[in-house]
Order: structure tokens, then sequence, then C-alpha cells
């Protein structure tokens, strides 16, 4: 047991690191500001793995489990919403709630990180809420967990209208069903922890990271459906979301391509 809650947060967080190079990278590229949100999210999902791979190989220590639950438990799942807010929505709304974000982001790490700890209450060796011993700090995990579970499943159902309805099933729209069931997967590992549970957390942190890497690289793959940006992951990782939205663009993501000029030529892929 103790060789998994090493090996397999290590092997997460070192895929999720390469996927987070990649999305930054996707981002100098093409400068859409929900690549930057979204590698943001990965580069927090890969700290929390390594945080809990550091923890089954040496053992408790209190600031790796403060940065284990602040990224982890409390923060990741909702700037990676954060990324499909911006992806889905009005730029200037997105941006109000980005503020929320930071300002609910600033409050959970000073309660994590001013919060008394007592390892003897957690119900094994890996990592859970249960340590944390200071009231009113675990309660903040639902509102930002249910707020990127609404975006991520919101842009999951969104992207499977548009296929739908344009009859586009190739790599990106495999892709895309990747990407959120990938984002997801966490979530429900996260959820079976609370109840005691812990042995699915690290699993599902795992699958999860390997399902939205598979993900990105087919909907990053150049193939003939690639060529136009008529599908969420072909807006999401192959055009540039404008600062502005056009007075005549119509609203939708499947014509995001629409407002960064993106229709009349192909996207090119790195």
């Amino acid at each position: 047991m103790q060789a998994i809650n090493t090996v397999m947060p290590f092997v997460t967080s070192v895929i999720t690191f390469i996927f987070a190079g990649m999305v930054f990278r996707r981002y100098t590229l093409r400068k859409g500001f929900h690549l930057l949100i979204w590698g943001f999210g990965l580069t927090l999902y890969a700290v929390a793995e390594s945080m809990a791979a550091i923890n089954g190989a040496l053992g408790w220590n209190p600031l790796v489990f403060r940065l284990w639950y602040l990224c982890g438990a409390i923060l990741v799942a909702a700037w990676l919403g954060q990324g499909t807010v911006y992806l889905l929505a009005r730029r200037s709304r997105a941006n109000v709630i980005l503020i929320v974000l930071l300002l609910g982001s600033l409050y959970a790490t000073f309660r994590v990180f001013t919060a008394r700890l007592d390892p003897t209450l957690l119900p094994g060796a890996q990592l859970s809420g249960h340590a944390i011993a200071t009231a009113g700090v675990r309660i903040l995990t639902p509102f930002f967990n249910i707020y990127g579970l609404i975006a991520l499943a919101g842009g999951a159902i969104y992207s499977t209208v548009v296929y739908w309805r344009r009859r586009a099933f190739g790599n990106q729209a495999v892709g895309t069903i990747l990407i959120a069931l990938g984002a997801l997967a966490p979530g429900l590992g996260g959820a079976l922890s609370r109840f005691g549970l812990t042995e699915y957390l690290y699993l599902s942190e795992f699958l999860g990271t390997v399902l939205m890497f598979i993900g990105f690289i087919l909907a990053t793959s150049p193939t003939k459906e690639s060529q136009a940006p008529t599908s969420v992951n072909a807006c999401t990782f192959q055009s540039v979301p404008g600062p502005r939205e056009s007075a005549r663009a119509p609203k939708g993501i499947a014509n995001c391509g629409a407002r960064s000029g993106s229709l009349s030529k192909p996207p090119a892929v790195p």
C-alpha cells in the first residue's frame, strides 16, 4: 500500500507537469486566456500530486499536507472550471468570477495555513482532510469543487450538443469527452475520500490525469476535422478568443473561432 501511495501520485504528478507545460506552450502560441487559467489549474494539480508522493515516501509533514489540501482538495477543480468559463462566457462576466475566485483562493490559503492539524485523525496512510482539526476549513471544499463541477460538466454538455448538431464525432469529439471525464474523475475520488474510502483517491486522480492527457493529444492532433474550429476543442486548443466579443458574431462555443478570426484559415498545430 505504501508503494501505491508513493508511486501512483508521483507518476500522476509527472504526467500533469508535462501536461501543464504543453498547455502553457499552447498559450504562448495562441494567447487564449483560458489556456493560461487551465495551465495554472493543472500546475495546482501537479503540485498536489507531488505533495502526496512526498508524503507516501517520507511520511507526515505539516507543510506538505497544507500544500496538498490547498492545491488539490480545494483549488484545482475551481481553477480548471474557471478556464472553461473563460471559454464559454463573456470576458466581462468571466473577469468578475475570476476576481471572486482569487479572493476565495486567498481566503482558503489563509485558513489552510493557519489551521490546526492532527495527523492521528487520518483514517489511513493516505492524506485526507480528516487531519484538519480546526472547524470551518473543510467546509470550504464543496464551494470550490461544486463550482468547478458545474463549469466542467456544463462545458462537456455543451460540447456534446455542438458535436451532435454538427454530426462531428472524430478525434476532437472523443478528446472533448475524455477531457471532461478526466476532469470529473478526481472529484469522484475526493467525494469517496470524504466518506472514508481514501483508497480510491489516488487511483481516481491518476485515471483522471491520463484521460485528460489523452483527450488533449486527440483534440490537438492534426486531422481533417481540426481544419475548422467547429467544436469545443477546436476552440479550446486551436483558436484565440479575442479580447472583445464581436457584435456580429453569434453567441456560442461553436462560433468562438469567429471571435478570433480563425474561421477563414486552418489553425496551426504545434
